[in-house]
Order: C-alpha cells, then sequence, then structure tokens
C-alpha cells in the first residue's frame, strides 16, 4: 500500500515530461543529481541491477538543503525574471490563511498577479497528479503540510514538485527543517488541560502519565481527542513513538522506576511488528483508554474548559486552539516538556510545482511569504498567531508567551522518512486494538 501512489507518480511524471518538453529549467530538479542519478521511475520499478547485501543505506538524493543557481537570486531578480515570464502565480494552499496574501503581494509586486486556490491536502495531492499526468501544469506554488511523509515521498522524490532553496534566508533556518522541504513555519498538538482544576500547573509531566489510574483502579483523566486513526497529523505522532522505543522505554522508567513490561499482541498482524518495543506498547495501552471523539478542535479545548478538579479532562488538540483562551475566556493551557517529548513539529512546507508557467515568480512569492531577505515582509503576518513558530531564527517570535522557540514547548523535528515506514502499520495496529476496547463499545 505504501508505494501505490509513489508507482502511480513515477507513471505520471514520466507522462508530464513528454507533454512538457523536459519539464522546465534546471531549478526544477535537485543541482545534486548526477545523470547517473536513479530517476524515479528506475527506482519504483527495481533499475537495471541489484544492489550488493552490503551496500551502505540509500539516502535520499532530495534531503535539503540543495542550492542552486535558484537559490542565489535576489528578490529585486526573481521581480524582472517574473515579469518576462508573465501571466500569474497559482498558489494551492492548505491554509486559508495564505488568502489573505493574494491582495499583499500584489501590492508589493505592481504587473505580478497573484491566486490562491484554497483546498485540503488530500486535493492537493491529486491535482498535482493529474495535472502533470495530463501535462496541464496549473499551479505555480503549492504549500502543504506533511507530517507522515507522503508529500516528501510521493510528489518531492517522484519530481513532481521541487523544493527550493533561498540560500540567504536559509542561513536563518534550522537544518533540521530543511531536510525534507523549506518550512513557512511549524506548529504541533498538544495536551490541553483546565488552569482552575489544576492552579499549581499542568498534571501530566510523561506520555505515561496519561494512562494514570486512580486508587479504585478507574482512569485518572478523561481523554478528548479526534480519532487519532483517521487524522494524519496524530497518527504520524503515535508512530514516532514507535521510532523513538527507546525514548518511550526511558520516559517509562524515570516515571515509575521499573523496567516496561510488555502486554501487546502482535499474533494477528499480516506485517512484522516489532518485539518489545515501548513504542508499539505504548500504543496498545493507550488504545484501551476511555476516550470521547470529537470531531471539531475548538469543541475539545471547550470540553476541557468545562472540566473540574473532580473530573479532570485532556484534550489532543492542534497549538493553534489555545486562541480561545483570548477569544472565549476558556481556562485552557498547554501541557509543555512532555517525557520522551511533547510533539512532533508539524512543519508547513513550501514547493515549487515541477513545469510551472512561473517559476520565477513561485519563488519570489515564497521567498516574500517567509520575510524577504531582511525578515520584514508582510508574507508572514497572516500565520503569526499563537500556535505557530516562525522558522527564521530572525524574527521575534513573541506571540507565543514564554515559548519563543517551538523547541521551547519540548517539540522535536519530524523524522519523516522514519514516520513514513511506520505509519501504515501504526494506522492498522491502532485501528485493530481499539476494535477490540470494551470501554468504546
Amino acid at each position: 500500500m505504501k508505494k501505490t501512489l509513489a508507482l502511480a507518480l513515477a507513471a505520471v511524471m514520466a507522462l508530464s515530461l513528454i507533454g512538457c518538453g523536459g519539464g522546465g529549467s534546471q531549478g526544477t530538479q535537485a543541482p545534486n543529481q548526477g545523470s547517473q542519478a536513479q530517476t524515479g521511475s528506475e527506482a519504483a520499478t527495481g533499475g537495471q541491477t541489484e544492489a550488493p547485501t552490503d551496500a551502505p543505506e540509500v539516502v535520499s538524493e532530495f534531503h535539503g538543503p540543495i542550492y542552486d543557481d535558484w537559490s542565489e537570486k535576489t528578490d529585486d531578480e526573481l521581480y524582472a525574471m517574473a515579469k518576462e515570464e508573465g501571466g500569474q502565480i497559482t498558489v494551492y494552499a492548505t491554509s486559508s490563511k495564505m488568502l489573505k496574501n493574494e491582495e499583499a503581494f500584489e501590492e508589493a509586486f505592481p504587473d505580478l498577479d497573484v491566486v490562491i486556490v484554497d483546498m485540503d491536502s488530500d486535493e492537493v495531492s491529486e491535482k498535482c497528479a493529474t495535472e502533470a499526468r495530463t501535462g496541464n501544469i496549473n499551479g505555480d506554488v503549492l504549500q502543504v503540510k506533511d507530517p507522515n511523509g507522503s508529500i516528501f515521498h510521493d510528489l518531492v522524490e517522484e519530481g513532481l514538485v521541487t523544493s527550493f532553496y533561498p540560500k540567504d534566508i536559509c542561513e536563518h533556518i534550522d537544518p533540521e527543517l530543511l531536510k525534507y522541504g523549506y518550512p513557512l513555519y511549524s506548529s504541533q498538538s498538544f495536551w490541553y488541560y483546565n488552569t482552575k482544576a489544576f492552579p499549581d500547573g499542568q498534571p501530566i509531566h510523561s506520555w505515561w502519565d496519561i494512562l494514570d489510574t486512580n486508587e479504585d483502579g478507574t482512569q485518572k483523566y478523561r481523554i478528548l481527542c479526534k480519532e487519532i486513526g483517521t487524522e494524519t497529523a496524530y497518527l504520524a505522532l503515535f508512530a514516532s513513538f514507535i521510532q523513538n522505543a527507546d525514548q518511550m522505554a526511558a520516559a517509562y522508567k524515570e516515571k515509575t522506576g521499573e523496567d516496561l513490561e510488555y502486554t501487546y499482541d502482535a499474533s494477528k498482524f499480516d506485517f512484522e511488528v516489532p518485539e518489545n518495543n515501548a513504542g508499539v506498547e505504548y500504543i496498545w495501552r493507550f488504545s484501551q483508554l476511555r476516550m470521547t471523539f470529537i470531531k471539531d478542535g475548538d469543541e475539545l479545548v471547550q470540553a476541557v474548559h468545562n472540566s473540574t478538579a473532580d473530573d479532570p479532562a485532556l484534550a489532543l488538540a492542534s497549538a493553534g486552539k489555545i486562541g480561545n483562551r483570548e477569544e472565549s475566556g476558556y481556562d485552557i493551557a498547554w501541557v509543555v516538556g512532555l517525557t520522551p517529548y511533547t510533539a512532533v513539529q508539524n512543519v508547513e512546507n513550501l514547493y515549487v510545482v515541477a513545469g510551472c508557467d512561473n517559476e520565477a515568480g513561485a519563488r519570489l512569492f515564497i521567498r516574500w511569504c517567509t520575510g524577504g531577505a531582511d525578515g520584514e515582509s508582510k508574507g508572514l503576518k497572516p500565520f503569526k498567531k499563537e500556535g505557530n513558530w516562525p522558522a527564521r531564527d530572525d524574527i521575534e517570535c513573541d506571540w507565543n508567551g514564554d515559548y519563543a522557540s517551538v523547541k521551547d514547548c519540548g517539540a522535536i523535528a519530524p523524522d519523516v522518512e522514519g514516520i513514513y515506514e511506520m505509519f501504515l502499520d501504526a494506522q492498522d495496529m491502532w485501528t485493530y486494538w481499539l476494535n477490540q476496547n470494551p470501554n468504546m463499545k
């Protein structure tokens, strides 16, 4: 299942190159790919030769930052080129906040026309693939999160989009965030607690604390969340626990003083489940909790606000839902500093669509969205909200209180490849075990 889309997209790219006469300028490919590098189609079909059994692990040639001639160009140079290319710059965006940049960009760069098309992540992937298959490329810029690695593996590595790395701006960005794409900003999912119910501060300090029981054996916290198995960002977070099993085991021992006992039964799965893996154990135990699934994030934090010390609730929701504290007067706060880590950074990336009509304009828009050369452009303004963090270290993040950096909350950079490899298995494990949960029937 993991490679089905990749195989389809490899064929898609081949057709698009035929229809587009080669797919654009040198900036649409990873410049460190030599003529001997295996193409996406060859990789998907096995290529011509077999690697020796003792060959080193293959490292993607699309890992950034990758600098090319585009990386050195200034805003003025790109602006002049974009005017020559003419036409409009079409941005496929998965955040409605990007719509606010349409007029502001045109004011900053007269003679250029930008159109923002708002859609969800699945629509973006499908639209990029369809346009490549038909040779009818309409998009120029893609803005999307990639929590489970599907964008990197199925669009970037297959050549449907490319990561543009402006060198002067990248000098202000953590290299960890440049590995799989060029970041606009990052966010994450937090556990929320009720500040009136817990006036002395957050009640949990480890992911294992969420599983605590009362003296009578009943569940200590009421758990509120979206259905994790159907929410990509949340499931990717749980998949990361499997990848970081040693850290999960150490966190358990730090909490209890004892080694973790493994109780999960993986005999029913038709794939290999890691043995004695603390991340798998956590998914099994968590899946057996009494949970209330709520689709809307605002309703999740509202339920936490309505909870009490006698009936305490914890809710997993996106960081931006903290805005309800100011807007609605909710008694809510983030849980931060969890062991082994609070969350995985959910990075919003920007890509150039391969074979697009306005390559210079696309790159100019991307630079402008991330602050431009001096970090002062208006492009970041719509995303400067509580729960979002700029990727650049030269932009003061004064809207997140004491947490000027996303790492201050205990978040880690995403291991996109590791999560991608484990994602579908984690989903199968979660779904199977959830269906066995007597508390959810």
